[in-house]
């Protein structure tokens, strides 16, 4: 077990701990303002192309997917009022501790995809691949209001596949050749400051 994985396991379990109040306020609050599960599943690419069920708060109306697109934009009718708060703060993603716990996932690393957008970019891919997917990283940072970015967009998942997607393809070869614990470290500091609004 490397010092990475240790590092995960370590903080991911540390993290349900410590968070699991919030885990559980949150899991009430969801459950008061819309009917559905409490937790959202979709499947993801992760390392070396083996697919996972990643793990989210659900901020959508149940059955979302199937009334729109896979891509979601700010002023998307299907999120909740709960769900809006949660994506705000990228409190939905908290669930995803999980999956670093289970070594699906790692805190650091490139966002893992649905497999069609994946199969968009799959030359690109082969190499991010080899890393294990993570909670946050360039990217995540860089497009921390993704969904506002594409709430103005006719065809928000056209705009996501055709010019967001490659910048960050681009970050996460920046990850690929910069990853590091140091880097890990400064990105989750970045991430956090990012968030907060500091």
């Amino acid at each position: 077990m490397n010092v990475k994985r240790i590092f995960d396991f370590i903080t991911s379990l540390l993290g349900l701990i410590l968070l699991s109040p919030v885990l559980l306020i949150i899991s009430i609050a969801i459950k008061i303002d819309s009917r559905g599960p409490i937790f959202f599943r979709q499947i993801r690419v992760g390392q070396y192309n083996k697919q996972f069920l990643i793990l989210k708060f659900r901020t959508m109306v149940i059955d979302a997917e199937k009334i729109g697109a896979q891509i979601s934009s700010g002023n998307d009718p299907r999120i909740t009022m709960v769900g809006r708060f949660l994506r705000k703060y990228k409190l939905d993603e908290f669930p995803q501790l999980i999956n670093v716990a289970k070594g699906e996932m790692s805190i650091v690393g490139p966002r893992p995809e649905v497999p069609h957008f994946v199969a968009a970019y799959e030359c690109d891919y082969r190499e991010i691949l080899k890393m294990k997917p993570g909670i946050t990283d360039y990217a995540s940072i860089e497009y921390k209001d993704e969904n506002e970015l594409l709430s103005v967009e006719d065809d928000p998942e056209r705009k996501y596949i055709e010019e967001i997607m490659p910048i960050k393809i681009s970050y996460y070869y920046r990850y690929l050749e910069e990853q590091s614990f140091k880097t890990d470290m400064i990105l989750i500091l970045k991430t956090i400051i990012k968030i907060i609004g500091l």
